[in-house]
């Protein structure tokens, strides 16, 4: 009887020493929206980007987008845009991971803070894989944003429909309605950014028409950007004057720089 009191005892006392050895032995699930670090960067970094660009008569804007697994390339990228010096900011068009992981997340936003200059990260439909949309929230904020630079008001979109449920308004039409109603003393004109692109397979494209008549209704529309492809494509879905300017995957080696000024706006495909 003794010997099996012990035996017990010995049993219960190596269960509690492998329990508070778990962390050592085990990793948090890759899923747990559970990390350390700076949350709600996109509305952090977009207060600074209208700060310092606050009076500019040019912008200069890097879009990259689906870096989603290709570590290397990205911190490449970086490295690039860091040793060009030209940008004011990033816009990063979504897929930032490639499974929606918040190891993936932490990951990707250590690369993106070693930028030289502010940037904000869309929604891409990969980061929505298992709790990605709430990690990204976490992380980055609200999946539909906005902000002012330099009198152009970037329009942040989630476009990732087939990613939404069945009640979610994906485009956000009341979104955009309520972005008219915004700030309209502050701007002068618009840039519309977003994932995935009109007529591809994420896209509501049977709100096409709707969407387009929203995006025709902001002050002097510039242009959207996309990712999502994984090429470069320059396109306009309805023939209206709208044109959408895609960039490709981090694999390409690839981003595009965008200059606006008070005349207009030119981009450049940029290789490293």
């Amino acid at each position: 009887m003794v010997g099996r009191t012990i035996d017990t005892v010995g049993l219960l006392l190596l269960a509690i020493v492998l329990c508070s050895s778990c962390s050592d032995v085990f990793d948090v699930h890759p899923y747990a929206v559970d990390f350390d670090g700076e949350t709600d960067i996109n509305a952090r970094h977009a207060a600074r980007i209208s700060r310092d660009c606050l009076g500019n008569d040019t912008l200069r804007v890097v879009v990259m987008s689906d870096t989603q697994g290709w570590y290397d390339e990205m911190e490449d990228m970086v490295d690039h845009i860091n040793a060009q010096g030209k940008a004011d900011f990033v816009i990063h068009g979504g897929d930032l991971t490639n499974y929606g992981s918040t190891k993936e997340y932490v990951m990707q936003r250590g690369i993106l803070d070693r930028l030289d200059m502010p940037y904000v990260v869309i929604l891409g439909n990969h980061d929505c894989l298992g709790t990605g949309e709430e990690t990204y929230k976490k992380m980055f904020g609200p999946t539909n944003f906005s902000f002012i630079a330099a009198r152009v008001k970037f329009v942040c979109l989630n476009t990732n429909a087939l990613e939404g449920n069945d009640d979610d308004a994906i485009p956000d039409m009341a979104f955009l309605e309520g972005e008219l109603a915004r700030d309209g003393s502050l701007y002068d004109r618009t840039v519309v950014c977003m994932h995935a692109p009109p007529l591809c397979e994420q896209f509501n494209n049977d709100r096409l028409q709707e969407f387009h008549q929203y995006l025709h209704r902001f002050p002097g529309l510039l242009f959207c950007t996309a990712g999502h492809l994984h090429r470069n494509d320059i396109f306009s879905p309805l023939d209206d004057g709208i044109s959408y300017f895609v960039s490709e995957s981090a694999n390409r080696r690839s981003y595009l720089l965008f200059t606006i000024t008070p005349e207009g706006y030119s981009h450049e495909v940029i290789r490293y």
